[in-house]
């Protein structure tokens, strides 16, 4: 049988061609789809210099300005303030009065008197307004995921560093923007990957850094957590903690694909280290049907604008497959409409170990060959002789400051601290860009049939310098 090449495949499977905005009856062959994949790897002329390992000047208190204080942001006015005077909030703005004041009553809550912040509400250009600020050193976006990139460029434009809730970019011309103007001002631009400061998972970065797990082969990752009641609740109710109308489901209406990546990948990338020796090279993303969002929907209210909707783009598993430079590969999964357990799955396989999440369990090829998960005493004695040196030091103050057991404030302290010293942050825009891109790339593959889409090289060539994570540096 003659073996089918790319140019073959895509001529079979691509017909749909939803990505192009081509009936198939105007696709005459491959050449056209050819031409739009390649753009997507293709890398614009630099307009400013690296920022890889940036560092500027120390800044202490950092000042800040926080876009968004709904569910995500309310919880960060408690975590920042908890790192004060390190660090100050100086204004916060959400377009929902109701939520600023509830903020605001947080701060007083917390500093036992009225707080000296400014407000900023009513408006749907207000946080433009508040990001000019002359005394704002750092800007915290936490707004729907489709916003974070516009806020977190325009805030570098300002002369602002910027971190982003996840994932801070949906298109590829988004992520170009991002690594673009940051190389542009020379400014921090982080996205808020809290998990990459998980215990879990950096017992498991410090075993591969300690070679504990031998060559890293293959890992598998992901985020399967049930929100289908959640994404349909339409109430402005704090207390029912929906999305702001509905973006959320919103997305799931419009687009196929891996829409939430980067809590499953950031850590699997950190294992691998994607952009300091290794990076993502290609993808292949697939969707199941879908059924549980249009099965569901005609149970929500009348008035509801996804009430009894018979039909939405996203398929009820996405399961996109990544290939490294370096022959690895990564299992990423997307699914919140399963009735099943939560879990990231934090799978990791090398040569001489290999672990699972959800429950966390261990095989060691020194141990009956790794035929054996092992035992609970010589797990624990696995986790005490690697806990990782942060966890070490701060595992009491991240328990009492709490968010998701405690990553949310490591998360935060180890931004201020940066900023207060003049280090580089411990990931960077390109690591932002890089975990992100899976949602536009995944959307590609899935509607040009399953085709391999290539990674962009935001980084422009420097993923091949051998660097040292930042969650080991000045701790």
């Amino acid at each position: 049988m003659k073996r089918q090449n790319r140019r073959d495949f895509i001529k079979l499977s691509a017909m749909s061609a939803g990505f192009l905005g081509l009936s198939a009856g105007k696709l005459y062959g491959a050449d056209h789809v050819m031409e739009k994949l390649d753009l997507l790897t293709k890398v614009p002329k630099p307009q400013g210099r690296s920022v890889m390992e940036l560092q500027v000047a120390p800044i202490k208190p950092v000042r800040i300005g926080i876009i968004g204080v709904g569910n995500r942001g309310y919880g960060h006015v408690a975590t920042i303030q908890a790192l004060a005077p390190d660090a100050q909030i100086v204004a916060i703005c959400d377009i929902r009065e109701s939520r600023v004041k509830r903020a605001m009553d947080l701060l007083e809550s917390l500093e036992h008197k009225k707080p000296k912040v400014a407000t900023y509400t009513g408006s749907e250009d207000a946080w433009k307004e508040m990001v000019k600020r002359d005394d704002i050193d750092l800007v915290v976006v936490v707004t729907p995921a489709p916003d974070h990139a516009a806020m977190a460029i325009y805030a570098m434009q300002q002369g602002k560093h910027v971190v982003s809730e996840v994932p801070i970019a949906f298109t590829l011309d988004e992520c170009w923007g991002l690594v673009n103007t940051a190389e542009e001002t020379q400014r921090h631009c982080m996205m808020l990957e809290n998990v990459s400061y998980g215990e879990e998972e950096l017992w498991i970065l410090n075993m591969v850094r300690e070679g504990v797990f031998g060559t890293l082969t293959f890992a598998e990752a992901g985020y399967l957590h049930h929100l289908l009641e959640k994404l349909f609740i339409s109430s402005d109710d704090p207390k029912l903690h929906g999305y702001y109308k509905q973006w959320r489901l919103r997305l799931h209406a419009e687009y196929n694909a891996n829409l939430y990546p980067t809590h499953g990948l950031g850590p699997v990338a950190n294992y691998m280290k994607v952009g300091r020796g290794d990076r993502f090279e290609q993808l292949v993303s697939m969707s199941s049907l879908e059924a549980s969002l249009h099965e569901y929907s005609p149970k929500s209210p009348p008035e509801n604008a996804f009430y009894d909707v018979k039909k939405f783009a996203h398929g009820d598993l996405n399961s996109s497959m990544i290939r490294t430079n370096k022959g690895r590969m990564i299992i990423l999964k997307h699914d919140v409409v399963s009735p099943r357990p939560y879990s990231r799955i934090n799978a990791l396989a090398g040569t001489q170990a290999y672990h699972e999440g959800y429950p966390s369990r261990l095989a060691l090829y020194s141990e009956d060959r790794g035929e054996k998960w092992l035992d609970e005493k010589k797990y624990q004695e696995m986790r005490d002789k690697y806990e990782h040196p942060l966890w070490v030091k701060m595992k009491k103050e991240a328990v009492k400051n709490g968010g998701h057991g405690g990553i949310d404030y490591l998360e935060f302290y180890r931004l201020i601290q940066n900023l207060n010293h003049g280090y580089p942050m411990d990931m960077d825009v390109y690591d932002g860009v890089n975990w992100s891109v899976i949602v536009p790339l995944s959307r590609v593959s899935v509607e040009l049939g399953s085709v391999p889409v290539k990674f962009p090289d935001f980084t422009r060539g420097n993923w091949k310098q051998d660097r040292e994570l930042g969650v080991y540096k000045n701790i």
